[in-house]
């Protein structure tokens, strides 16, 4: 596979993310006693943190016609993971209960009840290499006692307590941690927990 067909639903999604457009979704509409704030995904994002001046160095019309086993290609793809993995986060947000939409991403692939799960921006992360950036990436986790019954990609909103606290697992690196109050399909219906 080549590399440009395989960074550039990346680049588009945190191209899309940065354009500052509110997330598409149902309104809360239900008085909820915790309050919480509906937010973007770009809000994640570091307003000086600029990850495609990283591409400035490389012809991205070469990049399409390069081979995966590419020198090129390859320092690129070392230079974006590590990019990724260091991505700075909004140290402020550190508390806020919020409430925010994204894809379920389980940690382990064979299980449909889920402790913990990551939540990403767009369809197809983390099975695709790269992943997302780290502040791109939440770990959700689950109250202890309770899980979430899903499926990989399931599409749902999240609300609970967002923490800036950095995990590591073999999909990816999560800049954010959500301690989850509740999990709503992204239609509206509640799921129990």
């Amino acid at each position: 596979m080549r590399l440009f067909a395989r960074l550039f639903p990346v680049i588009l999604a945190l191209w899309l993310v940065g354009c500052g457009e509110e997330s598409a979704g149902p309104d809360s509409g239900a008085a909820d006693a915790v309050q919480a704030e509906e937010i973007d995904w770009d809000r994640l994002i570091p307003v000086e943190w600029q990850p495609e001046t990283l591409l400035e160095d490389f012809d991205l019309d070469a990049l399409d016609e390069m081979d995966d086993d590419d020198p090129h290609a390859t320092e690129l793809m070392d230079k974006l993971m590590a990019l990724w993995a260091d991505a700075p986060v909004v140290e402020e947000l550190d508390g806020l209960v919020i409430r925010l939409p994204g894809f379920v991403v389980p940690l382990e692939l064979d299980e449909r009840k889920m402790s913990e799960f990551l939540l990403v921006p767009y369809y197809g992360a983390c099975i695709h290499v790269p992943p997302p950036p780290a502040n791109q990436t939440i770990h959700v986790v689950v109250p202890e006692g309770r899980e979430y019954v899903g499926e990989l990609f399931d599409t749902v909103w999240v609300t609970g307590t967002l923490r800036v606290i950095r995990t590591s697992s073999d999909l990816a690196e999560a800049g954010y941690r959500i301690d989850v109050t509740e999990i709503e399909p992204y239609d509206g219906e509640v799921e129990p927990l």
